[in-house]
């Protein structure tokens, strides 16, 4: 008797605890889920893109290191790339007119030695060649788009060698060349004369794609199929807006749609929801 009362004890609680079970799922199913996620603020603003254009590096300026009388080369005191200020000896000649102290007519960098000792040095080919060191010129051909872009005085970022300068305009031809390309000139400071001409240099040009266009961080924007959407905050809501693409960037996109500016849009948990879903800011504007 005592088993059959002990058998409907147990019997009875687990129905119980089967209802409390059911009552709770019906409770978490009827309870809106709220998820969290990181907002912005839609901006009005440019889209600029840089535009690389590539040149070379050029001696700003260069001076032939001449001899007034041939004669046998009896020392040479340089060598290729040495830095030389005005008046520093170069070399010696023996000539008959008696052994002579070629010297820098200015100062800059030996970028070309054409003697060697023993040698003979004539008046028409010059002894050595001085270019500056402490600057040195760029020089690109560009299209008439590209053109516009530049204007003499305007500095720009450029990359020589994987490192980085400024660079300064000095010259931008109105008229093409044979090619049907603009020449543009700019200069470079080599302080620490690390640049050589010949070099690559990739100059960093913005030009503004589109002016006064709302734009978001490009990580709000979502696409599915061939349409492209954002999620736009209201009423704690994340309400699904199709977005049409003007212009886009690796971090902003310029877009059109049914919002403006100072919308709060999501940037970041956007992948858990569907239009209606319940939403919480823990991180934006």
């Amino acid at each position: 008797m005592k088993k059959i009362y002990f058998g409907l004890v147990i019997i009875v609680i687990a129905l119980m605890l089967t209802a409390c079970n059911e009552e709770d799922d019906k409770k978490v199913k009827n309870e809106e889920r709220v998820i969290p996620v990181e907002t912005e603020k839609i901006k009005e603003g440019d889209i600029v893109i840089e535009k690389s254009i590539y040149g070379r590096t050029e001696p700003k300026g260069a001076m032939p290191v001449m001899v007034q009388n041939p004669g046998e080369v009896d020392q040479v005191e340089v060598k290729t790339g040495d830095k030389v200020e005005k008046n520093d000896p170069i070399a010696t000649i023996q000539s008959p007119a008696g052994k002579q102290t070629i010297r820098a007519p200015k100062d800059g960098k030996i970028t070309q030695l054409n003697v060697s000792e023993g040698e003979l040095a004539s008046t028409e080919d010059p002894l050595a060649i001085i270019a500056d060191s402490d600057s040195l010129k760029l020089t690109f051909t560009v299209t008439d788009d590209d053109r516009d872009l530049l204007e003499v005085e305007d500095e720009f970022d450029v990359s020589i060698d994987n490192k980085n300068y400024k660079a300064k305009i000095t010259s931008a031809d109105a008229m093409p060349n044979d090619t049907g390309l603009y020449p543009i000139k700019a200069t470079v400071k080599n302080k620490e004369n690390k640049l050589l001409p010949g070099m690559i240099a990739k100059l960093q040009v913005p030009e503004t794609r589109i002016k006064k266009a709302l734009i978001v961080p490009t990580q709000a924007v979502e696409e599915e199929g061939n349409e492209s959407f954002i999620y736009v905050v209201k009423d704690n809501k994340a309400v699904r807006t199709v977005v049409s693409i003007k212009e886009s960037q690796s971090d902003q996109t310029a877009i059109e749609g049914d919002f403006k500016v100072g919308d709060t849009v999501i940037v970041k948990g956007q992948l858990s929801l569907t239009d209606g879903s319940k939403v919480k800011v823990v991180k934006g504007e």
